[in-house]
């Protein structure tokens, strides 16, 4: 008997370092889709708003949208994805049309697309996007 409690004891301590080391590559698994967006471009066309609220010279965040406009000049308009191209997280704010991601601190030209600063190196997806009845469409044409 003496040797089955011992064998027990073994294997639950198998289990709990099994199910630490588990934790551990949940933690670190770059499969993560926390603050992660799962499709960068709308599939479909998305009305995103008055056209008018996007300022000239300037832009706009539709996080919910995963979008950003801008305009470069009046009645100009552009936009790219969101996500960010290095993680995919969502942009959270514009500060003097750059972009900024929460997760690693990439950078983006809202007005271009461009990485500003790593750990991202890719542009942002350039989307289409037009004027519908004074709203901005985004997305393929339907």
């Amino acid at each position: 008997m003496p040797g089955q409690p011992a064998a027990r004891r073994t294997v639950l301590k198998g289990a709990a370092l099994a199910g630490a080391a588990g934790l551990g590559v949940a933690a670190c698994s770059t499969e993560s889709k926390l603050g992660h967006a799962q499709t960068p471009t709308p599939t479909a066309p998305v009305t995103l708003g008055a056209a008018e609220e996007v300022p000239v010279g300037g832009a706009k965040l539709y996080r919910e949208e995963r979008l950003v406009v801008s305009c470069p000049a009046k009645g100009q308009y552009k936009a790219f994805s969101a996500q960010c191209t290095h993680a995919g997280c969502v942009l959270d704010k514009i500060e003097d049309n750059e972009g900024n991601c929460p997760c690693h601190g990439s950078r983006f030209d809202v007005t271009t697309g461009q990485a500003l600063k790593g750990p991202a190196t890719q542009p942002l997806p350039e989307v289409p996007v037009r004027i519908a009845g004074g709203r901005l469409v985004a997305g393929p044409d339907a």
